[in-house]
């Protein structure tokens, strides 16, 4: 047993300095589960091009995101939402100073079942139904059966986003919170998973991930409004009611692969990769 734990410690040493040899070409990507389809294809053509580099892209979350770049064990932090100000503090008490850099455009699709015939709503309706005070489809012209209402859980920079814009509709003394009976999933894909099998369901995610096993609304910001759909071109020209900025932080003024990555992301060559992942350039 002595040698084997004598061997398990061996290698434990050898992994942490071939990590510490290479960590210059090696680089941690964490957060927000809408980028992290962006963020893995920005990442495999960059190490396609460049051989000698190793990134690790995973999400989690963007509250993930920002906790793993405060604590040291990222190098950038994927956020669907900008950076809070606790947050700030406490890169500060380490020593660090966080920077923003916008990435990309997002719109938020909210989408239902292909077979519910509800096929567009207002924001006003959006926080009735994610608040629990709309709580039947025929409400809203579809069958008599209640709504499930499905949302990404509290650590997600989405449903921040989304409860901050549609739910309490940019109002900071609103204190409007998701239903008590509202489904906090981990994850986007498990969204649109549960969607598609669940005629009753209604979620929202990044437009990214909008497949032909979901149906995405049309918003409309009151009934006065046009209905729009959740389309690239819609949140270019600002259009579509439901639509953000997407980050990169890194801690103070990054250098070597980090900003090498970064410059890439940006680059046209990485803009052309946001529209080919359905997100929209800044470029």
């Amino acid at each position: 047993m002595a040698r084997i734990l004598v061997a398990l410690l061996m290698l434990m040493l050898g992994a942490n300095n071939a990590f510490a040899g290479s960590k210059s070409s090696a680089l941690q990507i964490k957060g927000s589960d809408t980028m992290v389809n962006l963020g893995q294809a920005w990442a495999e053509k960059y190490m396609e091009e460049h051989p000698d580099a190793f990134i690790a892209v995973t999400g989690g979350g963007s509250g993930t995101g920002m906790a793993s770049l405060i604590s040291g064990t990222c190098n950038i932090a994927m956020s669907s939402r900008n950076i809070k100000q606790k947050e700030v503090d406490q890169d500060k008490a380490r020593g660090h100073t966080p920077v923003e850099v916008k990435v990309a455009l997002d719109g938020i699709a909210v989408v239902v079942s292909p077979k519910n015939p509800v096929a567009k709503l207002t924001v006003d309706q959006l926080a009735g139904i994610f608040s629990g005070k709309i709580t039947n489809w025929k409400q809203l012209g579809g069958p008599d059966a209640k709504i499930v209402v499905l949302s990404r859980e509290v650590n997600s920079g989405t449903h921040v986003y989304f409860k901050e814009h549609v739910l309490r509709k940019n109002d900071p003394k609103s204190k409007e919170e998701f239903a008590p009976g509202a489904l906090m999933l981990s994850s986007s894909q498990a969204i649109a998973d549960e969607v598609s099998g669940n005629p009753a369901a209604i979620g929202y995610y990044g437009m990214g991930y909008i497949s032909p096993k979901q149906k995405a609304v049309a918003v409309a910001r009151d009934e006065q409004s046009e209905y729009i759909e959740p389309t690239i071109d819609n949140v270019v020209k600002n259009l579509y009611p439901i639509s953000r900025p997407l980050y990169f932080y890194v801690n103070d003024e990054c250098q070597g692969l980090t900003k090498k990555f970064i410059d890439f992301a940006l680059s046209p060559e990485g803009q052309a990769i946001v529209k080919e992942t359905d997100f929209v350039p800044i470029k």
